[in-house]
């Protein structure tokens, strides 16, 4: 292994008894989301979301359920990426709206229906993750999602839970390279998508944070030429100091970790020029050229974020855990900074 990070290999509380500080056994990362999220009290602090977004060639969409406490949140994005044509619809719930997350993931489904959008989010006893979305676009037209995010069996992802303090935590799960299909409707525009050209990305968040966060966050997949199926998963700044990152990358499902915090360099003022990431221990050598910027802002009262998330293609190398190097050309994927006070 090239982590010093210990180990998660089975179910955990997040935090202690009285579900307000951090449960120091649970320090750690795994392979599968053993963590059970028993958040209580400290309104405010409490962050809870399930995103997901799918990668499909020249096609990106993506979603949010989310309660931060100030605010429920949930929303169907899409883009063509050839065209920069978008759209979707966003909800914004003051006091959380009503919007209530599971304290582990996929225990019950996550629905939300409003005016001009419909949204639900629920998973199956093997972990395959169905979406359905019916809304109104800005111009009016009516549009829908119907798609399936497939869990491979012993498919792995990456569990961690990053330890600012005893009062601040949070546990994420990120799921890379899951094999998607089905169908976005816009209008009388259909778009079908799949036939393994298709990536399902997944993160889960669960934890209690400090009021101003920065952080990256990186994923993307494809196969290689020797037909190895590559799910890159990375992110920084908001783990820097706590001796836990989540970084690794998937090699046909199985995840190596790696323990480094990873050096990322970008303009945040040019985000659509070249995002480069790499490991100080040489394991992990990426760069991507950006064809769309998703910049999106967001000033409510006390609550103000804006993210950077741009896409395109990943290019370079991974060096696995038993030292095969592995080229990426090509990889659909992301790459974001987000600057929160929330």
């Amino acid at each position: 292994m090239t982590t010093h990070e210990h180990e998660i290999v089975g179910s955990i509380k997040l935090a202690n008894n009285s579900g307000k500080l951090l449960n120091s056994d649970a320090k750690g990362w795994s392979r599968f989301p053993f963590h059970e999220a028993n958040l209580r009290g400290k309104w405010g602090r409490n962050k809870r979301w399930d995103y997901w977004a799918i990668l499909a060639g020249d096609l990106v969409i993506s979603g949010v359920y989310a309660n931060v406490d100030y605010l429920g949140m949930a929303d169907v994005w899409w883009c063509d990426l050839t065209t920069s044509a978008n759209g979707g619809r966003a909800l914004a719930l003051p006091g959380g709206g009503g919007l209530k997350l599971p304290t582990i993931s996929g225990q019950y489904p996550l629905s939300v229906q409003r005016k001009n959008f419909q949204l639900e989010m629920h998973d199956d006893a093997l972990g395959n993750t169905t979406i359905n979305a019916t809304w109104v676009e800005r111009n009016g037209v009516s549009a829908s999602l119907d798609a399936v995010m497939t869990l491979p069996a012993n498919h792995e992802s990456l569990n961690v839970v990053i330890p600012w303090s005893d009062k601040r935590f949070q546990f994420t799960t990120k799921h890379q390279a899951r094999p998607s299909q089905g169908t976005l409707r816009i209008g009388e525009v259909t778009r079908e998508f799949g036939g393994g050209n298709a990536w399902g990305v997944v993160d889960i968040g669960r934890g209690r944070w400090p009021y101003r966060t920065n952080w990256n966050w990186g994923g993307g997949a494809g196969v290689t030429a020797q037909g190895d199926t590559i799910g890159i998963q990375i992110g920084g700044k908001w783990t820097a100091g706590t001796g836990f990152t989540e970084n690794g990358i998937l090699v046909n499902g199985r995840l190596h970790k790696i323990g480094n915090e990873l050096n990322w360099q970008y303009d945040w003022a040019q985000p659509r020029q070249p995002w480069k990431v790499s490991d100080p221990g040489g394991q992990l050598d990426i760069e991507l050229v950006p064809t769309y910027d998703k910049h999106s802002k967001t000033s409510l009262g006390i609550l103000r974020m804006e993210t950077h998330q741009v896409f395109g293609q990943w290019n370079g190398r991974f060096v696995d855990d038993d030292g095969q190097v592995h080229a990426i050309e090509g990889f659909q994927g992301f790459a974001e900074e987000s600057r929160s006070r929330w």
